[in-house]
C-alpha cells in the first residue's frame, strides 16, 4: 500500500442516497490509529476463528504479531488467507475497515527491527517486542512472529449522517 493512493469505488446499493466514497487517506488514518484489530482465519477443518490482536501500520504496510504456537499461526501456516478488521462499535457514527488478503511471515531483520520500534511508539508501555537474536521477543522471552497483511480488497463501512460502503482493490 505504498505509492499512489488507490481509488475507492462507492457501492451505492449499501449506502445513503448522496453518500460519497471514503478517501484512502481517511481509511489509512483509521488503520494507523487503531489500537485493536480482529483477525479472522480458518482452521484446517474449515471452521473459522476470530482473535483480537494489536497491529502496527508502517510505511504503507500493515503488520501484526502472534506467538508461534497460537491457533492463528497454525491456521495461517496452512492457509494464509485471512481478514483483518478494525472500527467503531457505535451505530450512530463511525467507520469500520475490513482488509481481505493474505498474511505473509516477516523474516527480514531490518523490518523486524522497525516493527519492534513501531510497537514501542504505538502501544507504550503495554506491548514490548524487543529485537534479539534475529527475532522479536515477547514478555516471557519467547519468540514472537510478525506477519504482514497483503491486501486483495479493502472495505470501509461508514455510518452517521450518511451510510456508505467503499471498496479498494489491490493487484494480487
Amino acid at each position: 500500500m505504498t505509492g499512489r493512493d488507490p481509488i475507492g469505488e462507492l457501492d451505492d446499493r449499501f449506502g445513503s442516497s448522496g453518500a460519497v466514497p471514503t478517501t484512502w487517506a481517511e481509511a489509512w488514518s483509521r488503520l494507523e490509529k487503531a489500537e485493536i484489530y480482529w483477525l479472522s482465519t480458518v482452521r484446517a477443518d474449515g471452521q473459522p476463528t476470530v482473535s483480537p490482536l494489536v497491529g502496527v501500520c508502517l510505511d504503507g504496510r500493515i503488520f501484526f504479531t502472534t506467538g508461534p504456537t497460537e491457533q492463528k499461526t497454525v491456521n495461517l501456516r496452512s492457509n494464509p488467507r485471512c481478514v483483518l478488521t478494525t472500527g467503531d462499535n457505535r451505530l450512530a457514527d463511525g467507520l469500520d475497515i475490513v482488509i481481505e488478503g493474505s498474511a505473509v511471515l516477516v523474516t527480514d531483520e531490518a523490518t523486524l527491527r522497525v516493527l519492534s520500534a513501531g510497537y514501542e511508539v504505538q502501544y507504550p508501555p503495554i506491548f514490548h517486542f524487543p529485537f534479539r537474536d534475529g527475532s522479536l521477543q515477547g514478555g516471557g522471552g519467547g519468540e514472537v512472529l510478525a506477519f504482514e497483511i497483503k491486501p486483495s480488497k479493502v472495505f470501509a463501512f461508514g455510518r452517521g449522517a450518511e451510510y456508505s460502503q467503499t471498496r479498494w482493490r489491490f493487484p494480487g
